[in-house]
């Protein structure tokens, strides 16, 4: 009978300390944004209607047909007047290593230095684990080698260089430090997300490779998170859930978003009709996993028998506008922060989630204002919400993009304190939402859709000049 209630004794002392130990685990598995700087380009590098036009003008390869597609496609993009772009596209001329070079240093070192000027009580000596994120652009030495040897930082510093990741990069690169979090305790890391355009500026006429001059433009954001609980109270933001989904094994999804050559050999970004589909499929994989973490039990249980009751299953959608019809996301989130990548995008997660415009704002004006900054453009939509003091604590915000390859990440935030900062936003807050989104394309351009100019040879590379 001793020895019975010894086991006994055992048995639960075992399994408290097992219990313990997994507390304490998940305890100190906590990931805190301490704060952000996005990146905002001097006024000569500002990309307006006229300087646009002459950008696109100078492309010989380029006939009225193709110049019709592009009109289009830019009046239709939701992007405004006021996005940049690097130097030597604005001069016309193909970018050299230096001028790739000159626009990671301004872009990563600006944010940087603003970064560490708003939280002085943390150097660069204290940074552990440093993350930077260019799909683009992978020299060598590396781009953390230059943040490293421009700040003089450790020389035990855990350095990782994310190449290839696609728009939704910065949220890969948030997975990393929260991974490496767990065997380094007390830790501060760094995470430099940003695009390289000098470079792949594309120069040929294939239609589905020109859409992403019309939309991506020069953009970065640096942060800095910690996983020290007693700077909790300092922190804004804390990681609550990440899910990430990649269907690369899924032929048509990989090829739907790819960087090749075309047919005259000029390098550039092909996206295929197969994307929005690519992008349904991803979403709906990651939605399976995401909404047992973040929704009530009640909405996921209503929402089962409605599916049942109409017979409609998400896991049968072909369309990203009808992945999660039905689905309440707000009974467990109260902010959206869609990638800004494009009006397609914005309105097809806004419609699959039924979201209503004010929750979709945030990203329209982010991408109205500064375009498709890549990675970055999560957190311009972020600083959106902040400059307009709509986050207050205990808010939870859903982070959503897609990436090549074919990603979808989603990352669930909660808001630790109310947060009123402008950020990068300081200057034109007052100002958004504008009563109109459009831009003068239209209205100065329209001539191109002259029916007469279909018999007349024009070249367009001089009208500009």
């Amino acid at each position: 009978m001793e020895l019975l209630l010894t086991m006994c004794l055992v048995s639960l002392f075992f399994g408290f300390c097992c219990l313990f130990k997994s507390f304490l685990q998940r305890r100190d598995q906590c990931c805190y944004l301490l704060a952000y700087e996005c990146y905002k380009a001097k006024e000569d590098m500002m990309l307006q209607t006229d300087s646009c036009a002459k950008i696109v003008m100078q492309n010989k390869n380029l006939g009225l047909e193709d110049f019709r597609f592009l009109l289009k496609t830019i009046v239709n993009s939701g992007i405004g007047e006021e996005t940049s772009c690097p130097r030597n596209i604005l001069q016309g001329r193909e970018a050299t290593l230096a001028d790739s070079l000159s626009e990671m240093d301004e872009t990563i070192f600006d944010t940087l230095d603003k970064l560490f000027a708003r939280y002085p009580s943390v150097s660069p000596l204290q940074i552990d684990i440093l993350v930077v994120n260019v799909s683009m652009f992978s020299p060598s030495p590396s781009l953390t080698s230059r943040i490293v040897n421009r700040y003089k930082m450790r020389e035990d510093i855990k350095t990782f260089n994310l190449s290839g990741m696609g728009c939704s990069a910065s949220l890969v690169a948030v997975d990393v430090v929260q991974g490496l979090f767990k065997s380094y305790k007390d830790s501060y890391a760094l995470v430099v997300s940003t695009e390289s355009m000098a470079p792949f500026w594309y120069s040929g006429k294939e239609k589905s490779m020109m859409l992403t001059n019309c939309l991506f433009r020069l953009g970065g954001c640096s942060m800095l998170f910690t996983n020290r609980r007693y700077l909790k109270h300092q922190a804004i933001l804390k990681l609550k859930t990440l899910v990430r989904t990649h269907i690369g094994s899924n032929d048509d999804a990989y090829n739907s978003c790819i960087q090749l050559e075309d047919d005259s050999g000029y390098l550039g970004f092909r996206l295929t009709k197969y994307l929005t589909k690519a992008a349904a499929l991803a979403l709906t994989i990651n939605l399976k996993v995401l909404v047992p973490k973040v929704l009530p039990l009640r909405e996921i249980l209503r929402y089962l028998v409605e599916s049942r009751l109409l017979k409609k299953s998400v896991t049968k959608s072909q369309n990203l506008e009808a992945v999660g019809v039905g689905l309440n996301m707000k009974a467990g989130i109260e902010h959206f922060c869609i990638h800004p990548g494009g009006r397609a995008i914005i309105d097809g997660i806004g419609k699959s989630l039924a979201l209503s415009e004010y929750d979709l704002e945030p990203s329209r004006m982010a991408l109205f204002r500064f375009g498709n900054t890549s990675a970055a453009g999560f957190w311009y939509a972020l600083g959106y919400m902040e400059a307009k003091k709509r986050l207050t604590k205990g808010d939870r915000i859903l982070m959503s993009g897609f990436g090549a390859g074919f990603k979808c990440n989603n990352i669930v935030w909660e808001v630790l304190r109310d947060l009123d900062d402008a950020n990068v936003w300081k200057s034109c807050i007052d100002s958004y939402p504008p009563h109109i989104i459009a831009n003068p394309f239209m209205e100065k351009f329209s001539w191109l859709n002259d029916e007469c100019l279909n018999f007349v040879r024009i070249d367009f590379s001089k009208l500009f000049a």
